[in-house]
């Protein structure tokens, strides 16, 4: 059975991909994903801040002298919890990594703003890296800030980035635009080899007791994946660039679903950190043995059958679903109309 796959003009093995995690933050971590059979891995992301700070000190060390080293060297990034750590060995990790594993290594950068890009993804492209994900987090706190803004911001990242690197470049979105296809369309044309579908904003929470806002974490769940799905098979047929999914992958069904969906690779951190590296022959397992079930021999078979069919009006097609959801729910649940009483 062919579970081999193409991902942003590289041929994957199989297309269950380890976003990032802990487990893709080392060598050894990473070894031991692609020995369990993973198809590819993501690497945690090296933050616009951290390179900041190091042009930051270099920029110190250029006009203090020698003799203001030792004072310059506190302007090192002291990395943050569960990262790599400093730019230089984030270029190591991305390095040693793909000289061990025979599967791609997809460097990660997260930012939010379009300057300070170039020089480090040549790096990482010269460090061997298969490809590039760009993860634009940016949360337009500034109510002021326009919606047009906010798409300008994340074309002009997906160009700085792709105009000094020949590697592919996928861009990880956030479904919170006014035309998430839109949005899509316009990064598929501005050169993306490929969009990862979608990113999670972590949200604060408040305690009630403390009087504290504090970070909201937590691992994602199959419900999560609806989202997604919903934009994966809306895109299927429309984009020229691969579609990546992420987000609510626990069991081997959810990987069916996404691919039913029109997905080109499905990624996962949660399932890996809930269940351990050797879920990830689980997963394949599965997929494997429902395609043999189905009478499928190759994923080409499987991906996009329940896509939004090409010439269908997307917008009326996803109406007529709600519609029909909103009918099932109420022979389940009886009228969803609040007040109303027969």
């Amino acid at each position: 059975m062919d579970l081999s796959t193409t991902y942003l003009g590289l041929r994957l093995r199989n297309p269950l991909v380890a976003s990032a995690s802990p487990m893709t933050r080392s060598v050894n971590g990473i070894r031991k994903l692609a020995a369990a059979g993973i198809g590819a891995v993501v690497l945690p992301s090296l933050f616009e801040e951290q390179l900041r700070k190091e042009q930051d000190r270099d920029d110190a060390l250029a006009e203090g002298g020698s003799e203001a080293f030792s004072e310059a060297l506190t302007y090192f990034p002291t990395g943050y919890s569960g990262l790599p750590g400093r730019p230089q060995r984030y270029l190591d990790l991305v390095e040693r990594a793909a000289g061990v594993v025979d599967v791609p290594v997809i460097a990660s950068l997260n930012g939010s703003t379009a300057g300070g890009w170039e020089d480090f993804a040549r790096s990482l492209q010269e460090a061997g890296a298969a490809a590039i994900e760009v993860n634009v987090y940016f949360v337009p706190g500034d109510p002021h800030v326009t919606g047009r803004e906010v798409e300008e911001t994340h074309v002009a990242i997906l160009q700085r980035v792709r105009s000094v690197v020949s590697i592919p470049v996928a861009v990880k979105l956030s479904p919170h635009f006014s035309s998430p296809g839109q949005m899509a369309l316009r990064l598929d044309d501005a050169g993306a080899d490929g969009l990862v579908l979608f990113n999670r904003f972590q949200q604060p929470d408040i305690d009630v007791e403390t009087l504290a806002v504090h970070p909201a974490t937590g691992l994602s769940r199959p419900a999560d994946a609806q989202l997604p799905r919903t934009w994966i098979a809306i895109l299927r047929g429309h984009v020229v660039c691969s579609l990546a999914a992420t987000t609510g992958v626990d069991e081997w069904d959810d990987v069916v679903k996404y691919l039913l969906s029109g997905a080109d690779v499905v990624m996962t951190a949660s399932a890996l950190m809930r269940h351990g590296v050797d879920h990830v022959r689980v997963l394949l397992d599965g997929l494997q043995e429902w395609m043999a079930r189905k009478g499928f021999t190759s994923l080409d078979e499987v991906r996009g059958l329940l896509a939004v069919p090409r010439g269908v009006d997307a917008t009326a097609y996803e109406r007529a679903g709600y519609v029909s959801a909103l009918e099932r729910a109420r022979g389940t649940y009886g009228d969803l109309r609040v007040g109303v009483h027969q």
